[in-house]
Parts: structure tokens; C-alpha cells; sequence
């Protein structure tokens, strides 16, 4: 019985409705799915980890899983605690903030006066009704952030179990992914499991050095600007510049707020100055460098996988959009037929050997006419 064969526009509607329906199925279960990629993620970058324990010390396969997660979970706790005994320092500082932003917005309000002829009296009347406003609805703001801290509370809990589980089961599931396929597709599943490991611990420890290494850069430079709280806003710099494209901005808008606070406006000015500078040093330095040189993802569809991520699984799916995405690109680059879409995802290196072979052909049937060049060169 012969194959099948499709032209292009309908292969390529067949792929557009199967990723439609997997990313409608995938927002429905949100709740399950989310932590269930961040643990496979965890799970692979702690694997070396739960094998030292299991082959060199002995131990049994579900203690070793455990204990891996467990440093994991004290590491994390560790930068949080540091993060956390910085902020409380902060609180001392709240008086100054506060006659801080008295003169501030008493500043604001004369510009207003007199640039909008709109008289004080009235500015504190509408400043005074959203407050007022503001405190009714405290009860239901103060509602939502319990159930948000309990929703993260529960969220980061499923993610330590499913990554403990995933551990322990990691030769069953390894297993069953080798009995779904045929035998002649062995060797293939086998390299891009071994590619998509490679690539997922480099990633992760890529964005630990890096955000290392920014923290240091902004530490010293805010030391040479004389701000205070250095140590603080090294570490709000280097840990939200992990998060892709926002977190400039939060870091941003957070410490040009304590800078304003603790010191003077000119002091904050420098400071956003300082970031952004940071900022363009470390997109077009340090992530090449130390975690695209990796990933090997194009930016156009890096920056729309972050807003597909976004728009599927809001901040979460910020994070989870790259790794995925290189994943997707080791499947592609090893399974025949996909080629052309690790092609597409993939940066522009040198021309593959596919499409290469295909212009070789096509310059063969056309012959060296130079005075007629084939189009569509290599070159161009």
C-alpha cells in the first residue's frame, strides 16, 4: 500500500488544528500541567544529583530522589532568606519614605495647580475619594492575595512532589517512551533525550551564572555611585532580570524606589541609568554568550513564545516558554519530516544540508549559465 502524500497547505492545516486543540487543552488544565513542566525541568537538572546518591553512595532510588529535591528546596530558601533579611533592614527606612513621598506628591500637586489651573483643594478631594474607595474594597483585596499566597503555597508544593515522583519513576517512564515506538526508532528517541538533558541543565545553570554575574556587575556599580542598600538591589537586579523581558522593568521601577527613598532623586536617576545600561550589556553579551549559545533560538520566536507563554499561562509560562521551545527544537532537528520547522526556530548559522543538496540540484539542471545567474543563491 503506497503512502499517503499531502500537498504543503494541508500538512500545514493539519499541524495549525493539532496545535490549536493542544493549546486549548493545555489552558483547561493549567492547574496540572504548569507544575508538571516546571518539575520535569527540576527533575532533569537534578538527575546527575539523585545518581550520585544512588550509584556512588548506595543509597535507595526514592531517599536519593528526595534528598536531591531537598538541597534544591534549601538552596532556594537560602537566596530567599538573604532576600528577605535584606528587605527587613529596608523597613527602618520607611519614615524617610514616607516624608519622601509627602514632598513628592506636594510637589506634584502645585505642577498640576499650575500647569492644569487645577486648584489643590480639588486634587485633595479626588485623592481623598479613591481612598476612600480604596478601603472598601480592602476586604476583598486582602481576600484575593490569601488565596493567591495559598494558590503559590499549593502550586510550589505539587511542583516538589511531581519532581520527587518523576525521579523515582525516571527508568519506567524512560521505558515506556522506548516501547510506544518502534525498534528502528531506538537510536533517535535515545539521542534526543540525551540532547534535551544537555540542553535543559546547561540552560538552567546558564541562568544561575548569569544572574551571578549581573548581580556582581550592578553590586559594584552601585558602590561606586554610593547607594545605599547595595547588596539589596544587587540582588533585585540579578534575581527579576531572570525573568524574561518584565523583569527589567520591575527591577527598574524597584530600585530607582528604594534608591529615591533612602537617598535623593538624583541618586535613583543614576540608578535607572545604571540598569539599563546592565540591562543592554547582559542581552547582548552575557545571555549570547552564556545561555543562547545553548538554547540556539532565533529572538523572533523566542519573543513569540514569551507572549504565547504569557497569553497560555501568564508569568509561569514566561519561564517555561524557552526551555520548551529548545526541547521543541531538538525533536525537530532529529525526527524526519520536521526538519524544516527546526530550521524555522533555529538561529542562522550556516545553510542546512537539505536545503543545500536542493540548490545543488537545481543549479545542476540549470547549468553555469553565468551570464544568467540562478536565483536564490545560498548567498542572499
Amino acid at each position: 500500500m503506497k503512502d499517503l502524500k499531502f500537498p504543503f497547505y494541508v500538512k500545514l492545516a493539519f499541524i495549525l488544528v493539532i496545535l490549536i486543540s493542544a493549546g486549548y487543552l493545555c489552558i483547561l488544565g493549567e492547574s496540572l500541567i504548569v507544575p508538571l513542566l516546571f518539575s520535569f525541568l527540576f527533575a532533569i537538572l537534578l538527575l546527575p544529583l539523585a545518581n550520585f546518591f544512588e550509584n556512588k553512595a548506595k543509597l535507595p532510588r526514592s531517599l536519593s530522589s528526595i534528598i536531591a529535591v531537598l538541597l534544591l528546596l534549601i538552596s532556594l530558601s537560602f537566596i530567599m532568606y538573604i532576600l528577605g533579611s535584606q528587605i527587613s533592614t529596608l523597613s527602618s527606612e520607611w519614615p524617610a519614605l514616607k516624608l519622601q513621598l509627602h514632598t513628592l506628591s506636594t510637589n506634584l500637586q502645585h505642577w498640576f495647580a499650575k500647569t492644569f489651573h487645577i486648584n489643590i483643594e480639588k486634587q485633595t478631594a479626588y485623592i481623598r475619594n479613591a481612598t476612600n474607595n480604596l478601603a472598601k474594597s480592602s476586604g476583598s483585596i486582602v481576600e484575593q492575595t490569601v488565596l493567591s499566597l495559598s494558590s503559590i503555597l499549593l502550586f510550589l508544593v505539587f511542583i516538589l512532589i511531581y519532581t520527587i515522583l518523576l525521579l523515582f519513576y525516571r527508568r519506567l517512564l524512560m521505558r515506556f517512551v522506548v516501547a510506544t515506538f518502534t525498534e528502528k526508532y531506538v537510536d533517535v528517541i535515545y539521542d534526543i533525550l540525551e540532547h534535551i538533558k544537555h540542553i535543559i541543565r546547561k540552560y538552567i545553570t546558564g541562568l544561575f551564572f548569569e544572574m551571578v554575574i549581573v548581580a556582581i556587575i550592578a553590586g559594584l556599580v552601585f558602590w561606586i555611585l554610593g547607594i545605599e542598600y547595595v547588596f539589596l538591589l544587587a540582588l533585585i537586579v540579578g534575581i527579576f532580570n531572570v525573568i524574561p523581558y518584565i523583569g527589567i522593568f520591575t527591577a527598574l521601577l524597584l530600585s530607582i524606589s528604594i534608591t529615591f527613598a533612602t537617598t535623593d532623586g538624583k541618586h535613583a536617576l543614576f540608578v535607572g541609568i545604571a540598569i539599563i545600561c546592565i540591562h543592554l550589556f547582559d542581552s547582548n553579551f552575557l545571555m549570547p554568550k552564556i545561555v543562547g549559545s545553548q538554547v540556539k533560538l532565533n529572538p523572533l520566536v523566542v519573543i513569540l513564545g514569551v507572549i504565547v507563554g504569557e497569553m497560555m499561562f501568564g508569568i509561569s509560562g514566561m519561564f517555561l516558554s524557552i526551555p520548551y521551545l529548545a526541547i521543541a527544537k531538538v525533536m525537530f532537528d532529529r525526527i524526519e519530516g520536521l526538519q524544516p520547522w527546526g530550521i524555522l526556530l533555529g538561529e542562522e548559522e550556516e545553510t542546512p544540508k537539505k536545503v543545500t543538496r536542493i540548490v545543488n540540484k537545481v543549479k545542476e539542471k540549470q547549468g553555469d549559465d553565468k551570464t544568467n545567474p540562478t536565483p536564490g543563491t545560498l548567498d542572499n
